[in-house]
């Protein structure tokens, strides 16, 4: 059991049985009446996030989720599957929880996938994944005091911006969180 006082971020605990995740946390005392914790809380399975205060003594039970590396075989449309490392045991993933930044995986990389009394809930890739420019426009050395950008198409699909003096055939590092580029892999 945890108390509200004992509150800290990305801490879980169930609350009415749902599984709530601290976004934030404020513990409050005001001039008059009681101290409060004023909390931003997420709901890990259907993702909501609502603002709450709690008393510092309320009482909650801990959740522990499971965060489990396993690798990610392939998509058949609407599952995406990922393989155990341990057991070999193929675990389907519907594709409303893989989360949009899933875009940068591709196929035998290693993710966490978050699970929650054996349901699957989440997958989070890992933060950062070196990938091929498979199409962009012929790139060009100056003009770079701008910090001018422009389209460039992945080799999973994705598109995001690069500098312009990146070319097609490139690995690049991107940064899965963000979407963002970050460097050219020598």
């Amino acid at each position: 059991m945890i108390t509200a006082g004992d509150f800290r971020n990305g801490m879980t605990f169930e609350e009415d049985g749902n599984v709530m995740q601290i976004i934030e946390f404020q513990h409050v005392k005001p001039g008059k009446g009681a101290a409060f914790v004023r909390t931003k809380v997420k709901n890990v399975i259907t993702g909501s996030v609502v603002e709450k205060t709690y008393n510092p003594s309320a009482k909650f039970p801990t959740a522990f989720v499971e965060r489990k590396d396993m690798q990610y075989s392939y998509s058949d449309g609407e599952l995406y599957h990922f393989m155990d490392q341990e057991t070999y045991e193929d675990v389907p993933v519907n594709a409303s929880e893989v989360g949009d930044n899933f875009k940068f995986v591709k196929e035998e990389m290693m993710c966490k996938v978050l699970s929650y009394k054996g349901k699957v809930f989440g997958v989070e890739p890992p933060n950062f994944v070196e990938l091929q420019v498979t199409q962009t426009d012929p790139g060009f050395a100056g003009n770079t005091a701008t910090n001018a950008t422009k389209p460039a198409t992945l080799e999973t699909g994705a598109e995001i911006r690069v500098p312009l003096f990146i070319n097609e055939g490139e690995v690049i590092r991107i940064d899965t969180r963000t979407g963002e580029y970050m460097e050219r892999v020598k």
